[in-house]
């Protein structure tokens, strides 16, 4: 095993201003090692247990970025270091945070990240203060702004679902209110048809005309303004016809349950009692109350969807780790950005059937949040937002993609560092694609790709069918 005097370790700028004694404990627990071009001397995500200075040849530095590898720098400076550069502090399990790869023949002095470690915090106890409160101030501020990123999101979230159930709450409100007075006035119709002169026999015609009515109203065809309009006109034309009055406030209620002139000259006609005032109003408060309890269903339907979708973005009361649908968590954080989508055509290509996956679905969530609101604040709230699934090996790919400006080429490789953005100081953390990173490659052991181009960028994440071994 080759290794280096002190006098040879002098020569290193790392080295020079050690003293005698520490640089002949360094000659005795390092040794040289060599590698072919094109070889790696280490590997991203490997635990960090070798601490390289570079003696002779040329190494490049890379990182997995958005599924590919860039390097990030190449150096051939003699002293050169690299590996654990961090063994300094004292971290649970550290990993190396690039992969080095030789790409001449080069030879290396090597130490153990172990060795060297304590040796280091014992030679220059001040410095290592220093190194690590920049080390702990860095994370401590990354995790607060991150923390800060996602409340944020939350908070937009929250305010866009605050304002989707407003809507549909307002609405059963106002149907509630309008519902109590027409059945007021349908108990007031009633009894001035009980009062009239009108036979028994004929009274269950009309019960059976009324239910004809309500049938009615669940088939009734969706009409134009125009075409509603023209036949508005038609039937308060027929009901002055026949001397009922007020046609202009009946006529548009009985075209919107689809009670035209065809249905009235066949149903009413043959039953003369049911031609008459009261027992118009009477069948118009009938199909109203119908077409204002649907309107009820509708709005709290759409409240109860809202707080299921809600309930599932959250994950509220579910294992962290649980296996899922990715189509109900994309479709869930969809519903959370209602509120924001303005303009923008969402199109949805689902493959449906792809299996469940095993996955943290909360942060799952949070990835398919980051992602699509970057693609709504590149459109600018107008475009086509398009959610596509698919299966590729062992793996789900969700596709999101957008009809932005997309993502300029200079910057691509830098899209998923800590603080870097592209959106006006104040918009943006520089955090949001950061985190979605760190959730699908180092929690579930998946990938990012990215493809841009004007007028269609895409983010694709893989996702593995199998959850990882310990």
């Amino acid at each position: 095993m080759e290794r280096l005097t002190a006098a040879e370790l002098r020569t290193l700028f790392l080295f020079e201003e050690l003293d005698q004694d520490q640089l002949d404990w360094l000659a005795g627990h390092g040794h040289v090692e060599t590698r072919e071009a094109g070889t790696a001397v280490l590997t991203e995500g490997e635990p960090a247990t070798c601490f390289f200075v570079l003696l002779e040849g040329t190494v490049a530095l890379c990182r997995t970025i958005g599924g590919q590898r860039i390097e990030v720098s190449r150096s051939e400076l003699r002293g050169s270091y690299f590996g654990a550069t961090q063994a300094y502090l004292e971290l649970d399990q550290p990993t190396y945070q690039m992969t080095v790869e030789s790409i001449t023949a080069t030879s290396m002095l090597q130490f153990d990240a172990d060795e060297i470690g304590p040796m280091i915090r014992a030679w220059f106890p001040m410095a290592m203060h220093l190194l690590e409160g920049l080390f702990w101030g860095m994370r401590n501020t990354q995790a607060t702004v991150g923390q800060h990123e996602r409340l944020t999101a939350l908070g937009a979230l929250s305010a866009g679902l605050t304002h989707e159930l407003n809507n549909p709450a307002a609405a059963a409100v106002r149907a509630t209110a309008a519902l109590r007075e027409r059945v007021a006035g349908m108990r007031h119709k009633l009894a001035l048809l009980a009062q009239g002169a009108i036979d028994p026999e004929v009274l269950p015609s009309l019960v059976k005309l009324q239910e004809k009515a309500v049938e009615r109203v669940a088939k009734a065809p969706k009409l134009s303004p125009l075409q509603a309009s023209d036949a508005e006109d038609e039937v308060a034309d027929w009901l002055d016809d026949h001397d009922i009055g007020g046609g202009w406030d009946v006529a548009p209620v009985l075209v919107a349950a689809g009670l035209d002139v065809e249905w009235l000259e066949n149903e009413l006609v043959p039953c003369p009692a049911a031609v008459t005032g009261s027992a118009v109003h009477w069948l118009r408060y009938t199909v109203e109350t119908e077409m204002l309890m649907n309107e009820i269903e509708d709005a709290t339907t759409r409240v109860s969807t809202l707080v299921g979708a809600a309930k599932q973005y959250s994950q509220m009361d579910r294992a962290p780790f649980q296996v899922v649908d990715v189509h109900e968590l994309l479709d869930s954080t969809l519903v959370m950005f209602g509120g924001k989508l303005g303009d923008v055509r969402v199109v949805k290509d689902y493959d449906r059937a792809l299996p469940r996956i095993p996955a943290y679905a909360g942060e799952l969530n949070q990835v398919w949040t980051n992602m699509i609101d970057n693609a709504l604040s590149a459109m600018g709230g107008s475009g086509t937002l398009t959610v596509r699934t698919s299966g590729q090996d062992r793996n789900v790919v969700v596709e999101i993609g957008d009809t932005g400006p997309g993502i300029p080429q200079d910057v691509r490789s830098r899209i998923f560092e800590p603080f870097f953005t592209t959106k006006p100081v104040g918009e943006g953390t520089g955090l949001g694609l950061e985190i979605s990173w760190r959730i699908v490659v180092n929690k579930h052991h998946g990938e990012i790709r990215v493809e841009s181009r004007p007028g269609d960028t895409r983010f694709q994440v893989v996702l593995p069918l199998e959850a990882p071994t310990a």
